[in-house]
């Protein structure tokens, strides 16, 4: 069994923080997107893994994965999952593959579905029920069995969206190479399920356990910290001087908190500075961040991120990496931010 991580779009829904970076390697407490779902698969015992880059993505991918084994595969242009999957076809060779989506996250992981990819079965496809199922694919069951499957539907049949993991045979590259791009004018990957369907082999749909989130969105980036966080084990690195933790934080090697509270559950990364702050529940400073006689809460600051002297408490944040927040003066009533990498703003 090999792993395939598709980490190769562009994440326009994120722009602008997704301007100058893939989304995979965006931290959520305290880590890439990426490391979650690689993890994922180590842990289910898959350790021959394939990751599908772009050539705008490829150089942070590999940064932001240095350290482990893993192949980069190429996709020039972005065409769609499917074909995504069929630039990946001489790692994949005759071997059945996990295809994972690289900005997804699986409370759960994703062991249960290799249980289901039992003889006899062509795929494994991982559902859950949504709100908005015209948004996603979308899954029409007979038991276990997926009979039909949509593309975003504008009338969609069931409220089971396809999720962002799925298990094949290699018979799936067979079905591949004979499909046409969607209206969408992509090779989707839920075409290429039903074409396993039409052939009458066994398609299997399996509940995602846990919680699953896709992050699409900054709102889904901060609901995503937030579920990560609720997890962590209290572990302190670093130097905390004249301060109060409360609750599960995370101070790693190098960080230093002087001064302030924190409340958590928080994640203070490798170096960030902390210094007559409070840092309140739900929020991660990545690597080297800095938050000076502020206040922030439910927030994600990644790396080099500078908070500093802003007189109203921040929340509801994302402040890409190297972005600077600071006050000269002043008091703002409120601030909800979504800044890109290397944004600068000052409060007034």
């Amino acid at each position: 069994m090999k792993g395939l991580i598709l980490a190769a779009g562009r994440g326009t829904r994120l722009r602008p923080l997704t301007h100058t970076r893939p989304k995979p390697v965006i931290r959520v407490a305290g880590r890439p997107i990426l490391h979650y779902g690689l993890e994922n698969l180590l842990q289910a015992g898959i350790e021959e893994i394939g990751v599908v880059v772009s050539p705008e993505t490829e150089k942070d991918i590999r940064e932001a994965l240095a350290g482990y084994r893993v192949r980069y595969i190429l996709q020039e242009e972005p065409q769609g999952l499917a074909h995504a999957v069929a630039v990946a076809r001489d790692f994949l060779g005759q071997s059945p593959f996990v295809l994972y989506l690289g900005d997804n996250l699986f409370q759960k992981g994703i062991a249960h579905f290799l249980q289901a990819f039992t003889p006899g079965v062509s795929a494994v496809i991982a559902l859950v029920r949504v709100e908005n199922p015209s948004q996603f694919g979308v899954a029409v069951l007979e038991g276990e069995r997926i009979v039909r499957l949509l593309e975003k539907p504008k009338e969609p049949p069931s409220d089971l969206a396809v999720a962002g993991v799925y298990v094949f045979t290699p018979e799936v590259l067979e079905v591949i190479e004979g499909l046409k791009p969607s209206a969408r004018g992509e090779y989707e990957i839920t075409d290429a399920i039903q074409g396993l369907i039409d052939r009458g082999k066994r398609v299997v749909g399996v509940e995602v356990e846990g919680w699953w989130k896709d992050t699409g969105r900054p709102a889904d980036l901060l609901d995503a910290n937030r579920l990560l966080l609720e997890e962590l084990l209290p572990r302190v690195e670093g130097e905390v001087v004249e301060s109060q933790l409360t609750g599960r934080v995370v101070v790693e090697k190098g960080a230093r908190v002087r001064k302030s509270t924190v409340i958590g559950p928080a994640f203070i990364g490798e170096g960030a500075v902390v210094e007559g702050a409070y840092i309140g529940p739900f929020t991660s400073l990545g690597p080297g961040a800095k938050v000076v006689r502020s206040e922030v809460e439910y927030s994600i600051l990644e790396d080099h991120a500078v908070l500093e002297d802003v007189a109203l408490r921040l929340q509801e944040s994302i402040l890409g990496v190297g972005a600077q927040v600071k006050s000269r003066n002043g008091l703002p009533r409120a601030h909800r931010l979504i800044l890109g990498d290397l944004s600068q703003v000052e409060l007034a």
